[in-house]
């Protein structure tokens, strides 16, 4: 398999490269919001941008699965690859909750 930048690995490569760009998301998203409960919004800030690189490196290595099964080339649904879509649901969940959790900070530190 090929990655975005063109390296070329093995599956479980693959999978891992998702998984620790989904963990690393979410370790910012939860510093982030570490940050805003500690009124540093520009920390704040910055954590949320890099959670957010992170969890577009782990969607487009998923994106590109996602065109390899579309275009007729089966992708190996395995207990790792489970893993992968749970650990990227749970940083979507996690993002959004800290979002609105920002929201509320703010609004308290009024």
């Amino acid at each position: 398999m090929t990655t975005t930048d063109g390296q070329s690995v093995d599956w479980e490569t693959w999978c891992f490269q998702m998984i620790t760009a989904a963990g690393e998301a979410k370790s910012d998203y939860m510093e982030a919001l570490q940050a805003a409960k500690e009124q540093d919004a520009d920390k704040a800030d910055e954590l949320m941008t890099s959670g957010d690189k992170h969890f577009a490196t782990c969607h487009d290595l998923h994106t590109s699965l996602v065109q390899r099964e579309a275009s007729g080339n089966p992708v190996q649904v395995s207990l790792l690859l489970t893993h992968v879509e749970d650990q990227m649901m749970s940083a979507e969940i996690i993002k959004t909750l800290v979002v609105e959790l920002r929201a509320l900070y703010t609004r308290l530190a009024r």
